[in-house]
Parts: structure tokens; sequence; C-alpha cells
């Protein structure tokens, strides 16, 4: 069984724009590099045909990552999910964690980014976020321990 997982808009823009450039661009230069690679001659000892193989093998697999998350992902509505008083992926929220205020935007896992606030919605914060409303109070069990949580705001 595969689980379904959701990208936002942005993200799935994001590994479209990737996707197409491994497939359209990479995959030529490197290509070219192992082409150019084997008129050295021996390719057992030759480093720069097995650094190119070694590259063309690393963008096989992220092309077929990518292509495994189109198919095994759903796109969310950001402008639907981040309306109301639920929080779920899209929204942008504002919390109180033990007396310090901090702000975080619910993403997609492809999304994430915790140093600049995108919490993906299936990271154990994120979990604890989700469905959560405003004023209401919580506690996380995060790797420092468990921390005290108020939603202040959901936008």
């Amino acid at each position: 069984m595969v689980n379904k997982s959701f990208l936002t808009e942005d993200g799935y823009k994001k590994l479209k724009e990737e996707l197409e450039y491994l497939k359209k661009t990479k995959r030529l230069e490197v290509a070219k590099r192992i082409d150019k690679a084997r008129e050295f001659g021996d390719l057992s000892e030759n480093a720069e045909y097995q650094d190119a193989k070694e590259e063309q093998a690393f963008i096989e697999g992220r092309i077929l990552e990518i292509e495994h998350l189109f198919k095994t992902s759903s796109v969310v509505d950001t402008s639907v999910s981040s309306r109301g008083d639920a929080i779920g992926i899209g929204s942008k929220i504002v919390v109180d964690f033990d007396g310090e205020r901090k702000e975080f935007e619910i993403v997609g896992a492809t999304d994430s980014d915790p140093l600049k606030g995108l919490i993906s919605y299936n990271s154990p914060l994120g979990k604890s976020f989700v469905g959560k409303s405003k004023g209401d109070e919580f506690e996380v069990d995060v790797p420092r321990g468990i921390i005290k949580c108020k939603i202040l705001d959901i936008k």
C-alpha cells in the first residue's frame, strides 16, 4: 500500500522545474562528460569516467524519486486549506513556545525548512499543530524535552 503525501503548489512547481532541468539539461551534460571521459582510454582506471557515471546514477535516482512523488502525492490548494479555524497545510501560524513567540508555515514534506519556519505537516511538530485552532494549548515532545504551546494566531 502506498501512503499518500501532500505537496503545496509551490513545492510542486519547484519539483516540476527540477525534473525538467534534470531530464533536459543535466542528463545531456553528464552524457557528454561520459563520452569525453571514454576518450581517455582504460575505463577501469579513469576517475573522470567513474565520477561521471556516479553523477549519472544520482541524477537518474533523483528523477525516479521525483516521478514517484508525483504519482503518490496530491497538490493541496493552500488558499482553501489555510482558511478557517483549523490548522492545515498552507496555514501560517503564530505560536507561543514556553513564552517565546514563533511563526511557522505548515507545508508539504518536500518544502520543509525548519530554520526558515517551514514545518512539514507530517513531522512530529507539524502533526502536533494540524487540526488545532486559535487559542488551543497543548504540549509537544521535542528533542530538548516537553514544551508548552499555545496557538496565538492562524493566518
